[in-house]
């Protein structure tokens, strides 16, 4: 009989600042060599989850717990965290919050330090874990140097040097490009077929991890485990929709289609599904429901005109980029990671200045602007949520740039309930940031900015650590801003959200711009996909696999179609 390397017996946590548990009554059996992916809506508990296994739980968030947790067989809630540090490895979603070194090897190196290992043992281990995890070229790189992929792989080959048994990702596609999400996948899968070690990821984005092959899929709903299946058994079933949980694009259309999704069909993965007896039913649909044609605007808001930079004495990031955002568009700008996508929104707002080039607002120079000037017009929310807190509960962190703007205490509670209602972030509204998940936290600077209603608001990647319900709530709030005439700039690596939420994609490489069309367009031009480190949505290949002529056609009804239907569940 296998014995479990994890084991959950009736446990039940509550954190000490909490009413309520957050984990009830949790009994999960996981075994050597499987690899797991726990998925849940945001406050689920699957977070919690994972600080029970790594130690975190009770060792930095304290609390009251009933049941039982072994880990190797041993009792885990009386493990001290370094024991546990040396079964279990765990990758952070920010792996720039777990670095310690300088360069790529002495972040490696950096346990065996402190475990007294010898110089030469030292660097033979860190080269065949470099090696492995495919950063061996980079091992005198500056971490601060590396592309948000690169330094994933350096995260991961951290925890690796003490061969722990258990690693532990925690959303490893957060802050990647679709490329880049698709290596790690990848690489993840390779390092669990030649190691045989157990891997447990958490995710949101469940068809991105399907990628590959995952043993069981565990839903985590309301602190409770709703479903322990293989993913062919979940995908047949309506947990996922049930939760609140995105399907699979290509799962969704057959649904939408009225075919009977079964795990006779493979439907784990677009490669291998069997739509025999189906392709029909799906052309039928597809046939049946109208195409959506979007309106174009025309005038012009913010205007960069010939712009170049380069940071002091470094490489050129931006050469010679030109376009224009028109008033009441919303437009995604999208590209690998180190493209160069942030550093641009960091010129529009003013934290840097061009090297070479202006930008325009309405026609006018912004170039002699504090950023104090532009903040009044344009809105920006950085990527990383800790980046841009500065007060200690959700409720005064939304309220502080409508303070300093002087408005009254009554207009001030009026507008932050409101987009606190919006945000899904109303029921915390005195909780201490502190006390938040990652998403949450990015849910509290969308609103921060959110509530002080500028002409322009741009998001770098809105959505990353959201669940689908959250995702829309957000969105479809951008949405509203941008019918009341708020024009919408996005940075984004979620390719669906520029498919249905934005008219117009510009893609950056190589400092350039390097396309600016429709995001069906773009999706549709596979040169451009491979340069820009794009990936093509599932609902392309679903086309083709039903016979469908035009699979851009296709993609856009689908986008128009599941929008109002889930408009009736908002």
């Amino acid at each position: 009989m296998r014995i479990p390397i994890i084991n959950f017996k009736n446990f039940t946590f509550k954190y000490r600042s909490q009413v309520k548990p957050t984990l009830l009554d949790i009994n999960l059996a996981i075994y050597q060599g499987e690899k797991i992916l726990i998925i849940g809506p945001s406050g689920s508990g699957k977070s919690t989850l994972a600080h029970c296994i790594n130690g975190l739980i009770p060792h930095s968030y304290e609390g009251e717990f009933d049941g039982e947790l072994y880990i190797k067989s041993e009792n885990g809630l009386k493990q001290d965290l370094f024991t546990r540090s040396k079964a279990v490895g765990t990758i952070l979603q920010d792996p720039d919050s777990q670095f310690i070194g300088l360069t790529v090897s002495e972040d490696i190196a950096f346990s065996m330090e402190n475990d007294c290992i010898p110089q030469e043992a030292m660097k033979k281990r860190v080269e065949k874990i470099a090696k492995l995890v495919e950063v061996d070229d980079h091992l005198s790189s500056s971490l601060f140097h590396l592309s948000g992929g690169q330094k994933q792989r350096v995260a991961l080959a951290g925890v690796m040097v003490d061969a722990v048994d258990i690693l532990l990702f925690d959303e490893p596609l957060a802050n990647l490009d679709p490329a880049t999400g698709k290596y790690a996948i990848e690489l993840i899968d390779r390092i669990h077929k030649e190691t045989n070690k157990t891997i447990i990821i958490i995710e949101h984005r469940l068809e991105d991890v399907l990628h590959r092959s995952v043993d069981r899929i565990i839903v985590i709903d309301k602190g409770r485990i709703v479903s322990d299946s293989s993913p062919a058994e979940l995908l047949s079933s309506n947990v996922l929709e049930a939760t609140n949980l995105r399907e699979p694009l290509y799962i969704k259309a057959l649904k939408y289609a009225g075919c009977e999704v079964s795990p006779a069909m493979n439907p784990e993965h677009i490669s291998n599904l069997n739509l025999n007896g189906w392709k029909d039913q799906v052309k039928k649909w597809f046939q049946s429901k109208p195409l959506h044609q979007p309106s174009r605007r025309s005038t012009p808001l913010l205007e960069l005109e010939n712009i170049s930079f380069r940071y002091d004495a470094g490489n050129e990031i931006l050469h010679n980029v030109s376009f224009s955002i028109n008033k009441g568009e919303m437009v995604s700008i999208v590209g690998k990671n180190g493209a160069g996508k942030s550093t641009l929104m960091k010129l529009i707002c003013g934290f840097e200045k061009p090297t070479t080039g202006r930008i325009l607002f309405e026609g006018k120079d912004l170039s002699n602007d504090t950023i104090s000037d532009r903040s009044l017009r344009i809105g920006m929310v950085m990527q990383n949520p800790n980046h841009m807190i500065s007060k200690h509960k959700i409720y005064d962190e939304v309220a502080l740039g409508l303070v300093a703007r002087g408005f009254s205490e009554d207009k001030i509670s009026e507008q932050v309930e409101k987009t606190l209602k919006i945000c899904g972030l109303f029921p915390y509204r005195n909780w201490p940031i502190s006390a938040l998940s990652f998403g949450q936290k990015k849910r509290v600077t969308i609103a921060s900015i959110l509530v002080l209603e500028p002409d322009i608001i741009i998001l770098d990647e809105p959505t990353a650590g959201q669940d689908f319900r959250h995702y829309t709530e957000v969105m479809e709030f951008l949405v509203e801003l941008n019918k009341q005439g708020i024009t919408i700039l996005m940075i984004t690596h979620d390719m669906h959200l520029m498919l249905e939420y934005t008219t117009r994609t510009i893609v950056i490489g190589n400092g350039t711009i390097l396309g600016d069309y429709m995001p069906t367009q773009i999706l549709a031009n596979h040169p451009l996909i491979k340069q820009a480190n794009l990936k093509e949505t599932s609902l392309f290949e679903l086309a083709k696999l039903a016979g469908i002529d035009d699979p851009t056609e296709f993609v856009q009804r689908f986008i128009d179609y599941d929008r109002e239907a889930r408009k009736q569940w908002q």
